[in-house]
């Protein structure tokens, strides 16, 4: 308790001194002007009156004055903390300059508060943006395909098939649409429980592979495997959830190749107690300043392209939620002409 009270004892002291020494020029004075006061009647009436002055002063300040800034200190802790270790740690309140820095420091947590929420909001209203958008653009195909049809297309043997066929190819976007915002709805939420057990990824890939066969052929793409592990690469995770993973990575690839000798480049590395997944393209590249949002929902890094190819634009933010929902994390690097490489890790089984 001895350094408690060291500001409020200062000045206690300094105001009794001030009092005190006040008194005593008036008792000299009083001498001067010859009233009868021995020397040690002002010595006494001095010493009295700093004395009760120095115990009324302080007992005020620390009546009202601390106590008051103790009532700050133990808000704010109760504000940051939790009021379950409020007398605890209210009596760390030694000094009006430790209540200052929990000032600060409540302060500065609240403006990172407000600033993440300024953050997220902004980015919810670009979601709504984006999503509106998406949406958009296959339901007003919808709405023109089938007036054209109600006008008299439908009629006509030489548009009514084809435009049939435009307006299922759009009800497809919206459900595809539609169903990745659900299944990222229930990544975020935690509802989709993983299914895990022990298999061979290299079985995987490869039927993965065998499954994009027609549309890399589409591309003009060459996709293939390398083990670079020299064995049998069996992980534990959800096969249908790395499943979704590799598909969406190589379309991804598959889509984005421009060249005429576009390659897809799935490897496999032993790291420990993981095993490193790899997934490169020596397609067009990633702008520097578009990679740190490559996972967002709905991001495009070239969105009238992306639009073209039938993308979501849900896929990469699906693959990160699946990825980390198995307590692992993906990578992007990739430079503007150099081609594009996405790696994961999953646990060894």
């Amino acid at each position: 308790m001895a350094g408690k009270f060291s500001e409020t004892r200062n000045v206690a002291l300094a105001t009794a001194a001030a009092i005190a020494v006040f008194s005593t020029l008036v008792l000299v004075l009083l001498r001067v002007f010859d009233i009868n006061l021995k020397i040690w009647v002002v010595i006494l009436v001095w010493a009295l009156i700093f004395q009760v002055s120095y115990l009324m002063i302080r007992y005020t300040v620390n009546r009202f004055i601390y106590r008051k800034i103790k009532l700050v200190y133990k808000t704010i802790h109760n504000q940051r903390n939790g009021n379950g270790s409020a007398k605890n740690t209210a009596r760390k309140a030694e000094s009006i300059e430790s209540v200052g820095q929990a000032v600060q420091e409540w302060t500065s947590g609240q403006q990172n508060e407000i600033d993440e929420l300024k953050k997220m909001a902004d980015y919810r209203r670009e979601f709504l943006g984006n999503v509106s958008h998406e949406l958009k653009s296959p339901i007003f195909n919808i709405q023109g395909y089938v007036l054209t049809l109600l006008d008299g297309g439908l009629e006509d043997p030489n548009i009514n098939q084809d435009y049939l066929m435009r307006t299922e190819k759009s009800i497809n976007r919206l459900i595809a649409i539609v169903e990745d915002l659900e299944e990222i709805s229930k990544l975020e939420s935690g509802e989709l429980r993983l299914n895990l057990q022990r298999f061979d990824m290299c079985e995987l890939v490869r039927d993965v592979i065998d499954f994009l066969e027609m549309k890399a052929r589409r591309n003009n793409t060459q996709v293939v495997f390398e083990n670079k592990t020299e064995r049998t690469v069996f992980v534990h995770a959800d096969k249908k959830r790395i499943r979704q993973v590799l598909i969406n990575l190589i379309e991804n690839a598959i889509k984005y190749g421009d060249k005429p000798d576009s390659k897809v480049i799935i490897k496999a590395f032993d790291m420990d107690e993981n095993f490193l997944f790899e997934v490169k393209d020596n397609g067009p590249g990633i702008s520097e300043e578009s990679l740190p949002r490559i996972f967002e929902r709905f991001y495009r890094t070239d969105k009238g392209r992306s639009r073209d190819t039938g993308g979501t634009g849900l896929g990469l933010a699906i693959v990160k939620h699946i990825i980390e929902a198995h307590r692992k994390s993906i990578s992007v690097r990739s430079k503007l002409g150099s081609g594009t490489t996405f790696s994961f890790t999953l646990q060894k089984a």
